[in-house]
């Protein structure tokens, strides 16, 4: 006979509400901590700056934070001192953000400090200390290539000078459009910023200063030196600008060689070689787009050329390839139907992405396309860029192997200056071992320069530029 237990009512009602009090704290609990995590993320949930970068320049200082996540920012300007604040929410304070203070040096032509702190849980503060005015602009870039997630701090001097009034104080050349002497020899890349007298004098009398740049087109110049190809001695009747374009820079590296080196380093020293070869002739100036390590927009290459008056466009590059065993040495302009090779579109599409890798601000980089481009080139621009690409080529051909006996075009927007003969000179594949062992050593890039200035001097010979007048 089985035993049954009689359990009072009274106790089961006492264990039900015990059970249901239980299961109510447990729930308010798992809610009170979901609320929690939504009301305020952990640090632990906070974005992680991964590199900071500062690119001084006299154009422009950058300044890159790369992080895992897009940020958040606001910004604003305070004068009197000038100074730059910027709030960046959903972060913290890390020790590689710390490390932003050190990265600026006594030398930046913008910034004299910068200060870090947690202005709030998950906010971060920035405090740029400014040696002068400028126009900021803040903008974030999504994950390229090997970089992640980039905010972009670029500051732009609120006055900038005027481009040719800029060349002549840096004491490059005197009013009459000869070298000054003594004048410090800027393919070092140590001229120094024009100081505040000097903008104070830029800014009262603009005009005065554009106009005395360019050789009065009725007094000859000739340049004496001998082409010996040539029939003639090179004469020119006026003073002739040169803009030289250092490919890639800054946050762009350009291609980098088994052994190290960067595109964005070779080419610039190419190109201040260059520069100091032509500059030795008392009718020739040029201007660089860029002097040192720092980015600088496709479209606006071309615009600093423009500005100048440039009679001649060179954008100097060291390829690369998935292929090691390419080799050679090639010259390209533009086209407007269509590459001549697959190599050449490919080509044209790589360079063309720098603007991705380097960093551009969207907001104003398509206005300023828009504005600058024009009607992207002409018949006559192509031609001209056609003539003065052969006899180059020809030239690099007497010091290293050609990759292709002929100009060869396309679409490459660094070109697209509608009135002024460009060309690119890929000097050789830093992707070949061989070749960029060359392409580092000193004497290979002073043969390279001169044999480019042997085909400037070609070309000129029987392509002497016209008179003409300041561009509008």
């Amino acid at each position: 006979m089985s035993r049954i237990t009689q359990v009072c009512p009274e106790s089961v009602n006492a264990v039900n509400t015990t059970v249901r009090s239980q299961k109510r704290r447990v729930l308010l609990k798992a809610g009170g901590t979901l609320l929690l995590s939504v009301i305020a993320p952990t640090a632990a949930n906070a974005a992680q700056i991964l590199a900071v970068r500062v690119w001084p320049a006299e154009d422009y200082t950058r300044v890159t934070l790369e992080n895992d996540s897009e940020l958040k920012t606001s910004h604003f300007v305070l004068k009197d001192p000038y100074r730059l604040f910027v709030d960046i929410e959903g972060l913290e304070l890390n020790a590689k953000l710390k490390e932003l203070v050190a990265k600026i040096k006594s030398n930046d032509p913008y910034i004299k400090q910068v200060r870090v702190g947690q202005n709030k849980p998950n906010v971060v503060r920035l405090v740029f200390d400014l040696k002068e005015e400028v126009s900021p602009q803040v903008f974030t870039l999504q994950p390229v290539g090997n970089y992640k997630h980039r905010l972009v701090f670029d500051l732009y001097p609120a006055n900038p000078p005027d481009p040719i009034a800029a060349m002549i104080e840096k004491g490059e050349w005197n009013k009459d459009g000869i070298p000054a002497p003594g004048a410090p020899n800027t393919a070092t890349g140590n001229a120094s910023k024009p100081d505040a007298k000097t903008d104070e004098k830029l800014a009262a009398k603009p005009e005065t200063q554009q106009q005395t740049a360019p050789e009065k087109p009725s007094e000859k110049v000739v340049d004496k030196s001998t082409d010996k190809s040539a029939d003639k001695p090179v004469q020119l009747t006026r003073m002739i600008t040169i803009a030289i374009d250092p490919g890639h820079g800054g946050e762009d590296p350009g291609a980098i060689g088994r052994g190290g080196s960067r595109e964005k380093d070779v080419v610039l020293s190419i190109a201040k070689r260059l520069k100091a070869k032509i500059e030795q002739h008392p009718n020739m100036r040029v201007m660089l787009t860029r002097d040192s390590d720092y980015f600088v927009p496709l479209n606006v290459r071309v615009q600093k050329a423009r500005a100048v008056q440039a009679d001649l466009f060179m954008s100097v590059h060291a390829d690369a390839f998935v292929n090691s065993s390419a080799r050679g040495s090639s010259v390209f302009v533009l086209s407007e139907k269509g590459a001549s090779s697959t190599a050449a579109r490919w080509l044209a599409d790589k360079e063309n992405a720098a603007d991705l890798i380097g960093g551009v601000n969207i907001k104003t980089h398509d206005r300023q396309l828009a504005s600058v481009l024009l009607d992207l080139s002409t018949t006559a621009q192509i031609n001209d860029s056609l003539k003065l690409g052969k006899v180059v080529l020809n030239e690099i051909g007497g010091i290293n192997k050609l990759h292709k006996g002929a100009v060869e075009q396309a679409g490459f927007a660094v070109l697209k200056a509608p009135d002024i003969p460009s060309i690119l000179i890929e000097t050789a594949f830093i992707s070949n071992p061989e070749e960029e062992a060359k392409l580092t050593d000193d004497a290979y890039q002073d043969q390279l320069a001169d044999a480019v200035m042997k085909g400037i001097k070609k070309y000129f010979a029987k392509n002497p530029p016209l008179a003409k007048n300041r561009m509008t």
